[in-house]
């Protein structure tokens, strides 16, 4: 099986785009050696998820309302409310509204600065 095991953030501006994940989830990053490359560490290993990286964007910014190129990746958060109100103030913007996903929890997509979207997903067996 291939299980995910790594992700990647693109940034235009890769100092803009930690400080934003910082803010939003509490995500450390680490340079690695001399490389434009940052290791980031998204929380507790003994819970389930995975760590990632950021580098330089390569290219033109993803454009306004096409459709996503990759994986949108979700982050688990205990309270999505918090999180929602905490993603304007951060730098980043709305891109699916709050929605249920029956017996599984509530989900909405947000943009970080770098245009990038990306998920936030609150567990709750009673979404509906």
């Amino acid at each position: 099986m291939g299980r995910v095991i790594h992700f990647e953030i693109h940034a235009a501006q890769p100092a803009r785009a930690i400080g934003f994940y910082e803010k939003m989830f509490g995500w450390k990053f680490n340079k690695w050696g001399s490389q434009d490359y940052w290791l980031v560490d998204t929380g507790d290993a003994s819970k389930p998820g995975i760590n990632g990286g950021l580098l330089p964007r390569r290219g033109d910014a993803p454009g306004e309302m096409a459709p996503v190129h990759g994986y949108v990746c979700t982050a688990d958060v205990d309270n999505l409310d918090a999180h929602l109100a905490k993603l304007g103030p951060s730098g980043g913007t709305l891109a699916l509204p709050k929605m249920a996903i029956p017996t599984v929890g509530w989900l909405a997509y947000g943009k970080d600065t770098e245009g990038n979207i990306f998920g936030m997903m609150q567990a709750d067996p009673n979404a509906k």
